[in-house]
């Protein structure tokens, strides 16, 4: 499975850029506390039951904990609320000290330090459901069980129907959104643009999910595709990350400003 490096450089890589994006919004403190949750975060799991192991005392309990907290979102669910009021007080301290700046010049808050660690948890298994067990872990063995391995797939007239119409409707829909107009709000535009896309994206795995659960024979949805479990994998551990990443973000009303954000 991927090491310390790995997820450590995806999730740097990650902040620093969307710190550039953001002018400095999304601070080197929102970058760090992401990063550390992503690195270390559930793998307190992994470190508790090798720690057991290692001093031979209290292996049930090492295990206890690897169960636990190795996992995407009971590590939020447990730890997700003291570490915010941890990771708050360190951004205080980060500040006064001179240690790691903010740019807007204001600590990070409670809530923006639980978007963060949430964010960190689940990116953290971004990667290691793809490249751990050899391939096999549960959810890569699913994600590919969506796709069709029986033989040669046929091309179905509906799945061409059905996937074409919901394509040309994403496509169709995102240029009628963003056309051309004399009066037009940017934030209106990108608004509606997620909305179309979450929709489609649910009209899509409606149609995969009944073709290969409710049909009986199952026939393939988007011939050997396995489209269901890729769009359910990247909403929950690509794009939700991301997208907490982006809700952390300071105001702009607030950005570069020296009152405290509230709490």
């Amino acid at each position: 499975m991927p090491g310390p490096g790995p997820h450590t450089m995806y999730t740097i890589g990650f902040g620093v850029g969307l710190m550039s994006l953001s002018e400095g919004r999304f601070s080197p403190q929102h970058c760090i506390i992401y990063a550390t949750n992503a690195f270390l975060g559930p793998d307190l799991g992994s470190f508790s039951e090798w720690l057991t192991s290692t001093i031979g005392f209290g292996h049930n309990l090492g295990s206890l904990i690897m169960d636990t907290i190795h996992h995407p979102f009971y590590y939020i669910l447990i730890l997700g609320f003291p570490l915010s009021f941890f990771y708050s007080w360190i951004s205080r301290i980060f500040l006064q000290k001179g240690i790691l700046d903010s740019i807007s010049g204001v600590p990070l808050n409670r809530l923006q330090c639980l978007l963060l660690v949430s964010a960190g948890s689940i990116s953290h298994f971004f990667l290691d459901h793809l490249f751990e067990e050899n391939g096999h872990s549960s959810m890569y063995t699913w994600i590919m069980s969506t796709g069709w391995w029986k033989g040669r797939a046929p091309v179905n007239t509906d799945s061409v129907v059905v996937v074409g119409s919901l394509c040309t409707c994403l496509f169709g829909g995102f240029i009628y959104i963003n056309r051309v107009k004399q009066s037009k709000s940017f934030r209106t535009q990108w608004v509606q643009s997620v909305k179309l896309i979450l929709v489609i994206a649910s009209l899509y795995c409606v149609w995969c999910a009944s073709q290969l659960y409710l049909r009986n024979p199952p026939q393939p949805a988007v011939g050997e595709e396995a489209d269901l479990g890729v769009i359910v994998f990247l909403a929950i551990y690509l794009f939700l990350p991301h997208s907490l990443c982006i809700m952390s973000m300071n105001p702009k009303d607030n950005h570069l400003d020296t009152t405290e954000l509230p709490l």
